[in-house]
């Protein structure tokens, strides 16, 4: 089933380059390899167009609150998408800035070499404006999709001022979508041609950051101009941990949830909140188990 249209959004009017090298995923939100209608939908190029698949995954060192904590979290995430794309037709691209505004022009010139380059659809924090500015670079076709939530963004069409009006429209309106699920494995017998390599122009310019090390020792945070102040957690981040920390709701804690929610002294949330906040769980796989 191909990706409902309700979540596509084309960001500009340029055709797609059929001389391009690649498609281009440019993931920023959904930072996961399952479940993720985006990563879907940059197969479906790449299938459709006969072209590599190119994953970037960046993460700039200026958004705010950029600390130890954080950043660990997000590049253990991104070493577990390294690992889960070993071995797959595609290459996967992971960046981390060494200095702010290092990663300027990045983007522009890798969308250059694509056929089309498809991104994440976030509606909060720093995303949005990001992606429209991006939007005015990229030279070829640039649509972003939303793999948020089950109900997609654009299915309300207005604003709720109160939870209670928002729960009556999705009581109404929810069914449909049920049966609108991302694959929970995009990449699953995926056979695409393979890229040989990237540009040595981009990659000298930009090198591959070695997620793998840095994701082991969080020591390393120290190497990045952000807030170390905030320090490193023992929570996990990444997609394994946060699949663990599901299985571990569902066996263990939801059979209480109803009643001990409430409780501050009885451990029954799911802590699944920073794996969905970073995109490193989908709600609907969530949902669907």
């Amino acid at each position: 089933m191909p990706v409902p249209l309700l979540r596509l959004r084309q960001l500009n009017q340029t055709p797609v380059n059929s001389d391009g090298d690649y498609v281009l995923y440019w993931m920023t939100a959904f930072r996961r390899t399952r479940y993720n209608f985006a990563l879907e939908r940059a197969v479906e190029w790449a299938r459709e167009l006969d072209k590599p698949l190119v994953i970037l995954e960046a993460l700039r060192s200026d958004y705010r609150w950029a600390s130890d904590r954080l950043h660990h979290f997000v590049i253990q995430g991104m070493a577990d998408n390294q690992t889960r794309l070993a071995g797959k037709p595609v290459t996967y691209y992971p960046y981390l800035e060494p200095e702010h505004g290092a990663g300027k022009g990045m983007l522009r010139v890798l969308a250059e070499q694509a056929a089309a380059v498809v991104g994440d659809d976030f509606p909060s924090f720093f995303l949005p404006r990001m992606v429209e500015a991006a939007a005015k670079q990229i030279p070829v076709s640039f649509e972003v999709v939303d793999s948020n939530g089950i109900l997609p963004l654009r299915a309300a069409d207005k604003v709720f001022a109160r939870a209670h009006d928002f729960r009556r429209f999705l009581h109404k309106n929810l069914a449909p979508h049920l049966d609108e699920f991302p694959t929970g494995d995009p990449l699953a017998r995926l056979k695409l041609k393979a890229l040989e390599r990237l540009p040595p122009a981009i990659t000298k310019r930009w090198p591959a950051a070695d997620v793998q090390a840095l994701a082991e020792d969080a020591g390393r945070m120290s190497e990045f101009p952000i807030d170390h102040e905030v320090g490193v957690t023992e929570t996990e981040g990444g997609e394994r941990a946060a699949v663990s920390t599901l299985r571990r709701f569902l066996e263990h804690r939801l059979s209480r949830y109803a009643e001990d929610r409430n409780q501050p002294e009885e451990d029954v949330t799911s802590g699944l909140s920073p794996y969905l906040h970073f995109g490193h769980i989908a709600a609907h796989q969530v949902f669907e188990e």
